[in-house]
């Protein structure tokens, strides 16, 4: 009877995206349809996987009784925690359609494995595990990572069914006698890895018994360790005649002997308690009922080939797929290159930490550094000097809010207030800049450079934006006039005049605003202009060129300042009507003109 037949469908439990893939690689090799059709996991999801070169969604579930009743698989993978495995397991028993379960984790508490046990043979399924990589039917399924890579799995033979039956306790000595079979014999038809917990859910005399009634299989080949005495179980039944096939044994283990004192290996059932449980002990008992032991454990290979010879075992050519490297490994190993998506220059990890255009976190937070810093670095791709930094937190804080009537808060306000979500609502606020609201900052940059770059007098820029049906950017404000300055614009001027020695631009739009002043009092230098005629003293200040400072004003770098420092004005009115727990906003009707 086989493990597992070639149109067996799987489901995992717990994602782990690697795991699966490499089950999914050996589907392909072997050429038989994607073995795992549903996943159990924290949500209900799809999950997207490669069957050679090509991408697939596999349905993932969040409640396992769902997932067995939706896909009734034959074969449940439980990649489970030894904490969570007990309940997916008991689950998968009880389905009707489950034949086999394996469970990976190692230290499945005894008790939960000794009702996992009972309820399998109530049912007549089979475990395997727990502390397993698997088991495999070769040219069937792969549940589990039995057999190493795909490279591994090719130089094993893994994908054409040989005649060999294996089983051992320990999953890498499983995949180490892959290899050594396929040398010595005409390859493995089907390996088991018990596992090496001291309650295992189905035993190693177990599957020889299997092994014993499969016609496909013609050699038994077998490998325990110290501890435990199924081994004379083995050898009564071999003495009886009721396994009737050769069977060729290890037990590992024999250098514990060697030792004054007890060893435990590395499976929990792995230590030997008595003179019996000892691995040259059980050994002796085994060749005395005519299983195959070899002296040492080198000799097990040339054993192997002997016993194959004399049964005529011979390795058949299997044509088999070989899966697409993935491409991190092959850029690894140098065999493909593409050009890359994303082009940054201004942050990436280096050695595990991330550094702002080249300078590490850690040294930016050791320094005491300021936000305006970390702005140069992103922005800038410079260390600025300390006044522009000062600056930039200057206009951060003078531009973070400016109460709930203006069109960003206002939006904002509607939208937290509509039971949307702090993002949301930061959105809705942040979408209403533009030339009319907060937009207009990189425009005065650029008209006032213009304009003053081009020697165009004060007078003279006026008139030529007038003869153009143009608005000032960065003059006029709808509340603010001559007689109710912005505080926040005189500020500003004493930063600046503080600071800088000659501030060109700002001198220039101030005698801008003398002649717009002239026109109507509310025509006055407002936030937006003074930041942006500062912007440009503060760049030519901070030494740079003509033409960084010209990509820049090409490019628009305030309007984000803006942004930035609205965004934390935005937030607070945000959680001030959440905290206030207002309701939805409907605008009063006596404050809407309706055309008739």
């Amino acid at each position: 009877m086989k493990l597992f037949k070639r149109t067996d469908r799987m489901l995992v439990v717990n994602l782990k995206p690697n795991f699966i893939q490499r089950i999914l690689d050996y589907d392909y090799l072997i050429g038989r349809e994607p073995s795992v059709v549903s996943i159990v996991h924290r949500t209900d999801t799809l999950h997207k996987a490669f069957y050679g070169s090509e991408e697939f969604m596999i349905p993932v579930y969040k409640d396992m009784k769902r997932a067995l009743e939706a896909h009734n698989p034959e074969v449940v993978l439980n990649l489970a925690s030894f904490r969570s495995a007990y309940l997916p397991t008991k689950l998968a028993l009880e389905h009707p359609s489950v034949r086999v379960v394996v469970i990976v984790a190692e230290g499945i508490p005894e008790r939960q494995m000794k009702e996992l046990i009972a309820l399998a043979k109530k049912h007549n399924k089979t475990i395997i595990g727990p502390a397993t990589f698997g088991a495999l039917t070769v040219g069937a399924l792969r549940a589990g990572v039995v057999g190493g890579d795909t490279n591994n799995l090719i130089k094993s033979r893994l994908y054409a069914p040989g005649s060999v039956g294996l089983v051992t306790r320990s999953g890498g000595l499983l995949n180490e006698m892959f290899r050594m079979i396929a040398r010595a014999s005409d390859g493995v038809n089907e390996g088991v890895a018990i596992g090496g917990d001291v309650f295992p859910g189905s035993t190693m005399l177990e599957h020889i018994m299997r092994f014993e009634q499969n016609p496909e299989i013609k050699l038994i080949v077998a490998l325990s360790e110290i501890g435990g005495k199924e081994e004379y179980e083995i050898a009564r039944l071999k003495k009886e005649g009721k396994i009737k096939k050769p069977l060729i044994m290890w037990v590992a283990g024999a250098s514990a002997e060697l030792f004054p004192w007890q060893v435990q290996f590395g499976h929990a059932a792995a230590k030997a308690g008595s003179e019996k449980e000892k691995a040259l002990a059980k050994m002796e008992a085994l060749r005395e009922a005519g299983v195959l032991v070899p002296h040492t454990f080198s000799e097990l290979e040339n054993l192997i080939r002997e016993e194959s010879e004399r049964l005529g075992l011979k390795p058949k050519d299997v044509p088999y797929n070989k899966p697409p490297l993935d491409f991190a490994k092959a850029k690894a190993q140098g065999l493909v290159r593409r050009p890359t998506s994303i082009v940054s220059s201004i942050s990436w990890e280096k050695e595990g930490e991330i550094t702002y255009n080249g300078v590490p976190l850690s040294r930016i937070i050791e320094e005491k550094s300021n936000i305006g810093r970390v702005i140069g670095l992103l922005w800038f791709k410079k260390d600025l000097p300390e006044d522009f930094q000062r600056f930039l937190e200057l206009a951060l804080i003078v531009l973070a809010d400016h109460g709930p009537h203006v069109s960003g808060a206002h939006n904002a306000i509607v939208a937290a207030r509509a039971g949307k979500d702090i993002i949301s609502s930061l959105a809705s606020g942040l979408l209403t800049i533009g030339p009319r609201f907060g937009g207009a900052i990189d425009d005065a940059v650029r008209y006032f450079k213009d304009a003053h770059d081009r020697g165009l007098s004060p007078r003279e820029f006026v008139e030529e934006m007038k003869r153009q049906g143009k608005l000032i950017p960065g003059i006029g404000h709808r509340v603010k006039s001559k007689h109710n300055p912005d505080k926040r614009v005189e500020l500003i001027k004493r930063f600046v005049f503080e600071n800088i020695p000659d501030p060109r631009y700002l001198k220039y739009a101030l005698a801008v605003e003398e002649e717009t002043l002239k026109k109507s009092d509310n025509l006055i230098l407002n936030v937006d202009g003074a930041i942006g005629a500062s912007f440009l003293d503060m760049l030519y200040y901070s030494g740079f060129t003509e033409e960084e400072i010209k990509e820049i004003v090409e490019i628009g770098y305030v309007n984000g300042l803006f942004a930035i420092a609205r965004s934390i004005g935005m937030v607070g009115h945000i959680l001030d009507q959440k905290r206030l727990k207002q309701p939805l906003y409907r605008h009063p009707n006596d404050d809407i003109y309706v055309l008739k």
